[in-house]
């Protein structure tokens, strides 16, 4: 129960801050340029350097560390086993920590574990604090406008970024959803913390058919809800609000632009900083 309401992933911050006010655009850009230079990163000064930028727009967002930090936690069991599968069998040559029979740990293979991990942890703070300050409808019209161009080679634009929105906004609902079923399931005597992990996954199964059932009902009022409103795509669709670049989305763009090269500096540049 605690590990569903500590999935912060797709949920909205409704604050006033000069993040959420940037446009949407500029915001999935910059994520997916952070995103990229994370994965090019070799240097645990780039990490540490993208790492302060996250927690100085963490703080410019207005967005508690503590909401933020609690998001990582469903992270925590992926991040273990590849921390332990790094471990015991990176096969990193170097000086050797431990011994279990063939197993051996060494220095190197610990430090290249804490690495990833670090790596892994900040990909999923940087995605999350997309949604953190971008609402799903800005999301979307941001998502149709970067697409919009590959409309001519026959790409549905529109239709692609609307369902991109829903799956995101549908994440806490279904994961609310879960946590009723298994409530009701609980009052009448199931057992869900206790047991060995093999028995904890085999009494979620249960909770699958009640689950997919509640989604189908909502995907199905969704669909009535929007053919009664004569839903049609994106031809001739009219918005309220009109997405218009302005200085403060270049200065922020390069703000991101100046953090992510300095992040991938080469191990030269760095020594000579030291």
């Amino acid at each position: 129960m605690e590990l569903l309401r500590s999935v912060t992933f797709g949920q909205y911050v409704p604050v006033d801050s000069a993040v959420h006010r940037l446009d949407p655009r500029t915001k999935i850009l910059a994520t997916v340029l952070l995103v990229a230079v994370l994965l090019a990163v070799h240097r645990v000064e780039g990490l540490g350097v993208l790492a302060v930028f996250l927690a100085a727009v963490t703080a410019a967002g207005r967005i508690p560390f503590g909401y933020l930090l609690r998001g990582l936690r469903p992270v925590l069991w992926i991040l273990g086993v590849a921390l332990v599968l790094q471990v015991l069998f990176g096969g990193e040559p170097g000086h050797p920590v431990a011994r279990w029979g063939a197993l051996v740990v060494t220095r190197e293979s610990l430090w290249l574990a804490f690495f990833y991990g670090a790596r892994l942890v900040l990909l999923v703070v940087a995605t999350t604090l997309m949604t953190f300050v971008t609402s799903p409808v800005e999301l979307a019209d941001g998502l149709e406008r970067l697409m919009g161009p590959f409309q001519r080679v026959g790409v549905p634009a529109h239709e692609l970024a609307l369902m991109m929105t829903i799956a995101l906004r549908f994440i806490p609902t279904l994961l609310e959803e879960t946590e009723k079923i298994m409530k009701a399931q609980m009052a009448r005597g199931a057992e869900f913390t206790r047991g060995s992990l093999v028995q904890r996954a085999r009494s979620l199964v249960p909770l699958l058919v009640p689950l997919f059932l509640s989604a189908f009902r909502r995907a199905d009022a969704l669909a009535l809800a929007m053919e009664a409103r004569c839903y049609r795509g994106g031809a001739h669709r009219t918005r309220m609000t009109e997405l218009r670049l302005g200085a403060r989305d270049f200065v922020a763009f390069g703000i991101v632009s100046l953090a992510s090269l300095v992040a991938l500096l080469p191990p030269g540049a760095w020594r000579a900083v030291r």
